[in-house]
């Protein structure tokens, strides 16, 4: 980004003053990210307070900070809570910028940026899904586009402000995924961002602890939908397979463009082989134009995604040609990547997070691939209402789908007796406490030609499974 301190002036105090020259070349709340030119943002939090890595940030580079607080130290302040007669001369960078609330003012400036380009932003939102969608999209949209993408889990409140104020003048189009935990927090996300398209998963269970129950969540992302402008500028890009987002389809002024793989919507997918690692082959089909397509993305699921993905290509007019190359040459498989051990065993690590839509979603991969299929699921969290619904209607579906499970926690234990329920043999259920546990059962047990899923919850931290069956076999 190329943002000039007076841009950032002009959003805080309304005022410009003497600062064009100053140009601001990226934004960051971590020092230890700050680039020559950077804008530092001391933002305090509940284990670390931004405050404290002034120094280091101007050590590399920083061009200025926002402060919220009165710091000591060499470095000049501006009190941008006072006024600024207009022929106020700034002093030479760098310098700290006081103002009342840092991450409020990170938002205004964000919310200006916005006002000052011509971009298109499209709006992500969903249960499960949001990240790999937003990949997809992103490089579908390429194929024409200057576009940018929230980097990782930027989608909150300070991530999506932080990943608008990267775009620049010649940025087309921005996706962006939008989190949720509680009713409100994606309409101020939209506020932020002013989306033109919406693309809405999925509605699940995940979260469903702070929302409340499932329909508060399906209400907190109908925020999106209900924010995009009117037909035919606005574009809703909504799943005709899940009750809850089709409930949408009445919440908007936009244009509802939908995609399923089960019913009939505007873009369908129909035939669908779920070739394992080797990804998925189905025709995809629009208006009177249908196509035959192999994706590298892994697991039937993932034809949602592509679905996704597609309608977004539709929806910026691009080209049948344009939207297959973008989609066969993608790298979006972001959370699930095949790992090999020393036994000869095929580790799935899906390690990042888990919700039961997720994870059915993980089994159903887990069955396409040949082997002994050994299933290392762990606790669920955030669940609410839904937890031991959400538990059960796992544990079914490994009792049909795997030879072996190794439930890891005390709310996976309800996914083995599910199993068990189901008809899994006792013999291939072990229940575990923690991850050392799960480690030595699956040594145990782990040979040649295994096929094994590993899925829970980021809080178990799982990816410890993974390593060290993979360093040590």
């Amino acid at each position: 980004m190329l943002y000039s301190l007076a841009d950032l002036l002009d959003a805080l105090i309304g005022k410009r003053l003497n600062a064009s020259r100053m140009l601001i070349a990226d934004a960051v709340i971590d020092s230890r990210q700050v680039i020559p030119s950077a804008l530092f943002i001391a933002i305090p939090g509940e284990q670390v307070d931004g405050h404290d890595y002034l120094s280091q940030s101007f050590s590399r580079g920083a061009l200025a900070a926002l402060i919220e607080k009165d710091v000591a130290g060499e470095f000049p302040t501006i009190d941008l809570r006072n006024s600024i007669p207009d022929d106020f001369t700034l002093p030479e960078p760098p310098f700290c910028l006081r103002v009342d609330n840092t991450l409020i003012a990170l938002q205004q400036a964000a919310s200006f940026w916005r006002s000052q380009l011509a971009v298109d932003v499209v709006g992500i939102t969903g249960s499960v899904g949001k990240s790999t969608t937003k990949e997809l999209v992103a490089e579908v949209l390429s194929r024409r586009f200057s576009t940018i993408k929230n980097l990782g889990n930027y989608n909150n409140e300070i991530g999506l402000p932080l990943t608008m104020l990267r775009m620049t003048r010649a940025t087309q189009v921005a996706i962006l995924e939008m989190g949720f935990y509680i009713p409100g927090e994606i309409k101020f996300l939209c506020d932020i961002a002013q989306p033109r398209v919406g693309i809405v998963t999925n509605v699940g269970t995940v979260h469903a602890e702070r929302a409340g129950s499932q329909e508060n969540i399906a209400r907190g992302k109908a925020e999106l939908v209900e924010s995009l402008p009117s037909s035919p500028e606005g574009i809703a890009i909504l799943n005709r397979d899940d009750p809850w987002v089709c409930w949408m389809e009445d919440k908007t002024r936009a244009t509802v463009l939908t995609y399923s793989q089960q019913s009939e919507a505007h873009i369908t997918a129909r035939d669908i082989i779920g070739l394992g690692l080797d990804g998925i082959e189905f025709t995809l089909r629009y208006g009177q134009r249908s196509h035959r397509l192999h994706v590298p993305l892994i697991g039937k699921h993932s034809v949602l995604t592509v679905l996704r993905a597609a309608a977004a290509g539709f929806a910026f007019n691009l080209t049948w040609e344009e939207i297959i190359d973008g989609l066969q040459t993608s790298t979006a498989q972001l959370r699930l990547s095949a790992v090999q051990s020393s036994h000869g065993a095929m580790i799935l690590d899906d390690t990042y997070n888990a919700a039961p839509e997720s994870t059915m979603a993980a089994l159903d991969l887990l069955f396409e691939i040949p082997g002994r299929r050994i299933a290392v699921l762990g606790d669920m969290l955030e669940l609410g209402p839904y937890e031991k619904t959400g538990h059960e209607w796992v544990g079914a579906r490994a009792a049909k789908v795997a030879d072996q499970l190794i439930a890891v926690g005390p709310r996976a234990r309800m996914i083995a007796e599910s199993a068990l329920a189901a008809g899994m043999p006792v013999t291939a259920v072990a229940c575990v406490d923690a991850v050392p546990q799960a480690i030595d059962v699956l040594k145990s047990i782990l040979g040649e030609g295994d096929v094994v899923l590993i899925k829970g919850s980021h809080g178990l931290r799982m990816d410890r499974i993974v390593r060290e069956i993979e360093a040590t076999g």
